[in-house]
């Protein structure tokens, strides 16, 4: 069978066609010849039209036979519509011309930057070839000099042996003509097998066909011919392919990387460049990734290096400081080992220079015993009326106002609670002032909350103005007072001592300005500077959690100026100043030293005493924050984790015999919420006690109230209040929510609550004694005593205990007691009556019987 298999080869018509036969070779020598048929491209000449004869008249007749026109043309529609016809063909003869324009203009670019690829190309070359020139240039003068320097030497040690060597003599030229040339080549005749006689076998080695002659010869030429033909000379072409010629070569984009790197490497570009030694930091823990980063090496051969070491970890997991340590050194870098509390240190601490350090407004605290009338003092001197605001007429948060004198000086006044529970906020208070004012009443003297004021002025070594205050009063006794301060270690200036002491009426203002002139002075005595410049510090008065605005912390600024906008971080909690109100409630955009503010702007609530520092960054404030935050819950949890076992097992027991009383506190404040927690704490015995939940700031919530029904435990809100879901779910779960506004209030319902939980004490009251005179046996009760009363009266519902010679043998209560042989409920003394005991028949003569009845008291809390 043929190859066409009978069939007419393929063709695309037209024109005589041109055969011809093409070979294909294939695998394990098998080979295919396939016929090919060529067919000449059909050229179509255009034939030119008649022109259309001149219409007679005006009216223009429609071409086309108007039989053939569809219904409804008229003459003047068919003309409108070759008229169309007519600019659609023009407008198309413009584009065309327009297409040949643009196709003329961008073969002319291409031609333009092709000729500036050719002569860049060309300078390339030219100055490649005169660098290898150079080059070689180099080199052949040093192997000059280079044998010079030999043959001087020769020379010379032949001089030195007093020989000479004989001249070299060439080999004769015979030889090497004889050896270098080539025996003659065999004449080969015409399709004979140049690999042998044993290689010319029929089939194996076709005849070649012209074509391929034609290509062999084609090759040769272009090999032999340079130029731009010989840097196409790697380009396989299909004449190759089926000739089986065409084996892997190089193609243009290697050449072209090739002459590239040559180029780099004349020019000195190639060089590798030096490893740079860089200085790791190095925490205490690092994730494989960070160290690979902070390296600048790869993180593929940081988890190679670590898997050499035997280390299988991959580059999200940690490895520790040495085993990081050993993988720096591997890779040639320095150590810098850090801790994670160097996060701590971009917080600024730099000490100021005199020079920037400018006067600033002092800080004073107002201190005492409670009602002793510090809020309406400071009312007086701030002509404001704050006490009327306070529940119960008492201070419960911790206020702070500026205040400027008659004379021009500002004032800053911390105003603090002086009731007990406000321990930690007098104590706060004294920590960040400059002078204390202490308050005492001159009708009351010294109370306990004044004496704790005084040893927190001590403990904060800061000086103090007594203020007598409440000095209209027709019992106040200022000398009482000041005799009562000698007690204390407080010796005033009429006593002969350092301290400042001024009599006021808060009421009248008798004596204010005589106590501004005091605090004036002292201030001047203590020169108080600060530098504005610098980033600011403060310190958090009071923190709370606002409906509309957030969490806002009261911030006094001790050092620096806080501005609008500035990234700050704050205990465990970090923000940006949104906005800054006064004590006025206005806003401003920046607070110098000394200067109280309310910051809006924070993540979350802080802690009341918790220090303000200004950062650059907010990843600086957030890795500080989460840096505190974390320490903060290792503590918690090493205090849990070093309980022994046998401490829990003690614990467990001791606390089966204490009653708990469950609560949960929300508060306005945070200092509020610290000293409600505070007090709360201290309620209760070694049989009850008061355990609080949680404590935290704002309004009560949903899952305040869901807590607070797991647990079996009321909500107490003080100044706060449950919002509409939170009160809805509360009266569904039975969950029962306490309002407060007075700590007292809180306090006492608290102690009574936790009262409940005690267990009643049990008093016994003596009634009687009776003796017996003889025992019976009476069937169908036992043994019956016949007793005389001889003390008291005795009853059938009592409690009796038996003695016999005074020591209790029987403690119970009474089966029967029978006057002669009626049964009554009670006997009285010198009668005789007749007992029965419940459950106990070990009775005789002479024993005593002790008649008592059991009251169970109701126990309180002190």
């Amino acid at each position: 069978m043929s190859d066409t298999d009978g069939k007419k080869p393929l063709g695309l018509g037209g024109g005589a066609p041109r055969s011809g036969q093409v070979k294909q070779s294939f695998s394990h020598g098998r080979t295919k010849s396939v016929l090919v048929e060529t067919k000449r491209k059909r050229v179509v000449v255009p034939t030119t039209k008649p022109a259309a004869p001149a219409a007679t008249g005006s009216v223009v007749q429609p071409a086309g036979d108007p039989s053939k026109r569809p219904a409804g043309i008229t003459d003047a529609d068919m003309e409108r519509r070759m008229a169309a016809l007519r600019a659609y063909k023009a407008r198309e003869a413009e584009d065309a011309v327009k297409r040949a324009e643009d196709d003329r203009a961008r073969e002319e670019d291409r031609a333009r930057r092709r000729e500036e690829i050719e002569v860049k190309d060309r300078e390339d070359r030219a100055r490649e070839e005169s660098l290898r020139a150079k080059a070689e240039e180099d080199a052949r003068l040093a192997r000059a000099e280079a044998a010079a320097k030999a043959a001087a030497a020769d020379a010379r040690k032949a001089d030195v042996l007093g020989t000479r060597p004989r001249s070299a003599t060439p080999p004769p030229a015979a030889t090497t003509t004889t050896t270098s040339r080539a025996a003659p080549a065999a004449p080969t005749v015409p399709g004979d097998d140049p690999r042998g006689p044993a290689s010319a076998k029929p089939g194996l080695a076709p005849r070649k066909t012209e074509r391929e002659r034609d290509a062999e010869r084609d090759r040769g030429a272009k090999r032999a011919v340079g130029g731009e033909d010989a840097r196409r000379a790697g380009k396989l072409t299909l004449n190759d392919a089926l000739a089986g010629e065409g084996g892997r070569q190089r193609s243009l984009a290697a050449m072209k990387r090739k002459q590239e790197k040559a180029r780099a490497k004349a020019l000195g570009l190639g060089q590798k460049a030096e490893k740079q030694v860089r200085d790791v930091q190095l925490p205490e823990t690092i994730v494989v990734s960070e160290l690979a980063n902070r390296m600048a090496e790869r993180a593929a051969d940081v988890v190679k290096s670590l898997m050499k070491m035997g280390m299988m970890v991959t580059m999200n997991e940690v490895i520790d400081a040495d085993t990081a340590e050993l993988v720096i050194e591997e890779f040639g870098h320095k150590t810098v080992r850090v801790s994670d509390a160097d996060v701590e240190q971009v917080i600024d601490s730099v000490e100021d220079k005199d020079t920037d350090r400018l006067p600033r407004p002092p800080i004073v605290t107002i201190m005492g015993h409670v009602d002793h009338g510090k809020t309406s003092l400071l009312d007086a001197i701030r002509k404001a009326n704050v006490v009327s605001g306070e529940a119960g007429g008492i201070t419960q948060h911790i206020g702070a106002y500026q205040v400027k004198t008659d004379a021009g000086a500002m004032l800053t006044f911390l105003d603090t609670p002086g009731h007990a529970a406000f321990t930690s906020m007098r104590s706060r208070g004294a920590q960040v002032t400059d002078i204390v004012v202490l308050v005492v009443a001159a009708d009351d003297a010294v109370m306990p909350q004044t004496i704790e004021a005084i040893a927190h002025a001590k403990a904060a070594k800061v000086p103090m103005i007594v203020a007598i205050n409440k000095i209209d009063k027709h019992n106040a006794n200022a000398t009482k007072v000041r005799t009562d301060l000698l007690q204390h270690e407080v010796v005033v200036e009429q006593m002969s001592g350092d301290v400042q002491d001024v009599e006021v009426s808060a009421k009248t203002g008798a004596g204010l300005d005589k106590l501004l002139e005091a605090i004036a002075l002292q201030a001047e005595i203590l020169e108080l500077r600060a530098n504005p410049a610098r980033a600011a510090q403060g310190a958090v008065i009071e923190a709370k959690l606002d409906v509309g605005r957030g969490p806002v912390a009261t911030v006094l600024v001790q050092n620096g100026t806080l501005r609008k906008g500035d990234i700050f971080v704050v205990g465990e909690q970090w923000g940006k100043v949104r906005a800054l109100v006064n004590d006025k409630g206005e806003r401003i955009e920046e607070a110098g030293p000394s200067v109280p503010v309310e910051v809006l702007g924070l993540s979350g609530t802080p802690s009341a005493g918790d220090t303000l520092n200004v950062v650059e960054t907010e990843a600086q404030a957030r890795e500080i924050a989460d840096y505190r935050a974390k320490t903060t819950k290792d503590k918690r949890a090493a205090v849990g984790a070093a309980t022994t076992l046998e401490q829990l097992m003690a614990k467990a027991k001791a606390d089966q015999d204490v009653a708990e009383l469950p609560v949960l506190v929300k508060a306005d404040v945070q200092g509020s919420a610290e000293a409600i927690v505070q007090a709360l704490e201290k309620v209760g015995n070694d049989e009850v006690r008061v355990r609080v939940l949680h404590s935290g700031v704002g309004a009560i919530t949903d899952s305040d109230v869901s807590l607070a029904e797991a647990s079996g435990a009321p909500v107490i809100g003080f100044n706060v209040r449950a919002n509409a879901s939170a009160r809805q779910s509360a009266n569904q779960k039975g969950v029962e929510i306490r309002y407060y506004s007075i700590i007292y209030d809180l306090v006492d319902d608290i102690k009574k609550a936790a009262s409940g939980l005690l267990k009643a004490e049990v008093r016994e009251t003596f009634i009687g004694y009776a003796t017996i005179k003889e025992v019976f046996k009476v069937t169908g009760i036992g043994q019956v005593a016949g007793c005389l009363v001889t003390e008291g009266v005795a009853r059938r519902s009592a409690g009796v205990r038996l003695l016999r010679d005074n020591v209790v043998i029987h403690e119970g209560t009474l089966k029967t007691l029978k006057r002669f042989k009626d049964e009554v409920k009670e006997v009285q003394s010198g009668q005789e009556c007749g007992m029965a005991f419940e459950r106990y028949d070990d009775i005789r003569q002479g024993d005593v019987i002790e008649i008592f009845e059991r009251e169970e008291v109701q126990r309180t809390l002190a």
